[in-house]
């Protein structure tokens, strides 16, 4: 079970309002790449009370049956305030999958609604031209409590976004592995070229043109 150890001593600190930022996204052939920033304050608490607080981990390591009550219990507990940000896969093409990345991090963050004095980032990466103190912790997700709600939110958003544009791209089955590498998607993409979802900078589509 992951605790707020890291946000407290941040919060000892002085930094009352602490956010955790994670994607998803990232390594897909498809669709955009999406962020989330959830924060707190010192005043918040896992407690009995809040005893879905106890599942929150890394998105990748729960189960879409945990995952789904997760994202619907943290976009309504009030102890948290949610950022989401979002840059489609034309604009991942253009600036790449990287700037792509922190570009959605920074959205994310600007679409919280309160001040954040401290910011834990997962991955090995801090956001250039940000006025915050931030500090970027590799495989933050799997450590650190506000970054794994984070995750659990972009990936659940990410996720029915993906299941939206199957209606669109039925051919594509992006409702399966959305937009993910599989090899039934890298056959179907060889087979019906790359739709306009796709990632054109990426090596398939590359290659298929």
């Amino acid at each position: 079970m992951l605790n707020l150890e890291k946000e407290k001593k941040l919060f000892a600190k002085g930094n009352f309002m602490v956010g955790g930022v994670d994607e998803a996204g990232r390594g897909s052939l498809a669709g955009p790449v999406v962020a989330a920033c959830v924060s707190c304050s010192a005043k918040f608490k896992i407690d009995s009370k809040n005893h879905q607080l106890k599942n929150i981990n890394d998105s990748k390591k729960i189960s879409k049956k945990v995952r789904e009550p997760l994202y619907e219990f943290i976009m309504a507990e009030k102890g948290f305030n949610v950022g989401i940000g979002i840059v489609g896969n034309r604009l991942i093409d253009k600036i790449n999958i990287g700037q792509a990345t922190l570009l959605a991090m920074k959205k994310a963050i600007r679409n919280i609604k309160t001040k954040l004095d401290f910011l834990l980032i997962d991955g090995n990466q801090l956001l250039p031209q940000l006025k915050i103190k931030q500090k970027a912790i590799i495989r933050g997700d799997e450590k650190i409590f506000l970054i794994a709600a984070a995750s659990i939110i972009a990936k659940v958003t990410r996720d029915r976004m993906m299941v939206g544009y199957h209606h669109r791209y039925e051919r594509f089955n992006f409702n399966k592995h959305k937009g993910y590498g599989t090899s039934e998607h890298r056959q179907l993409i060889n087979i019906y070229g790359p739709c306009s979802l796709h990632r054109k900078s990426f090596a398939p589509m590359r290659i298929s043109k």
